[in-house]
């Protein structure tokens, strides 16, 4: 890889965008990368907006994705893919799961869920969308759907030989998760029709 790279993940508050992150920066220092990595937590304890920009290549100055500079976005909840959108670059790639997970005004009553965020991303932009959140319950436990989410990116972004990814998840995971998370990768892997 001779030129840098770009991700944004974003999501709500809980579903584990920083965790991600932190797989993906421990496995692109390993292969040797300068890694740069910036968290914006909105009220994340509470629902709120997450999202995680990550920058990678020979040489990185900055952690900071301006608008239409992300090669991927990686959309934990649909509404937040819509809501970054313009950061990515126009032949960019977006992994999507297909999970609502209403704000605290759309609880509250004060407004309505967006209809078509799926169709807005797809009329505009290249998509994997994947029911990640029902692919981990599957395996037994939805709190790997953010690993699931990240074995779809590295499929996306064709990364499956910067590093042995199963050994990065391995290492960051608690290990009595680590099988689940293994597995998780290995269905997020597959979900993608590269």
């Amino acid at each position: 890889m001779t030129k840098n790279k770009s991700a944004l993940l974003v999501g709500v508050g809980g579903q584990g965008a920083i965790l991600t992150a932190k797989v993906l920066v421990g496995g692109l220092m390993r292969a040797g990368y300068d890694v740069k990595m910036s968290e914006v937590h909105g009220m994340s304890q509470r629902g709120g907006s997450v999202s995680t920009q990550v920058h990678w290549g020979e040489k990185v100055n900055s952690p900071v994705i301006g608008k239409g500079a992300a090669d991927i976005i990686v959309a934990f909840e649909k509404m937040e893919a819509v809501r970054y959108a313009d950061y990515l670059k126009p032949d960019g790639v977006v992994v999507i799961n297909d999970y609502e997970m209403a704000s605290s005004s759309i609880a509250a009553g004060l407004c309505e869920y967006p209809a078509g965020c799926l169709e807005a991303m797809e009329k505009h932009f290249r998509c994997h969308v994947l029911e990640a959140g029902r692919i981990a319950h599957e395996l037994g436990s939805a709190k790997c759907m953010n690993i699931v989410l990240f074995g779809s990116m590295v499929k996306a972004l064709h990364m499956e030989d910067v590093v042995d990814w199963e050994s990065v998840i391995a290492d960051t995971v608690p290990e009595k998760f680590r099988e689940l998370n293994l597995r998780a990768y290995r269905a997020g892997y597959d979900a993608v029709r590269a």
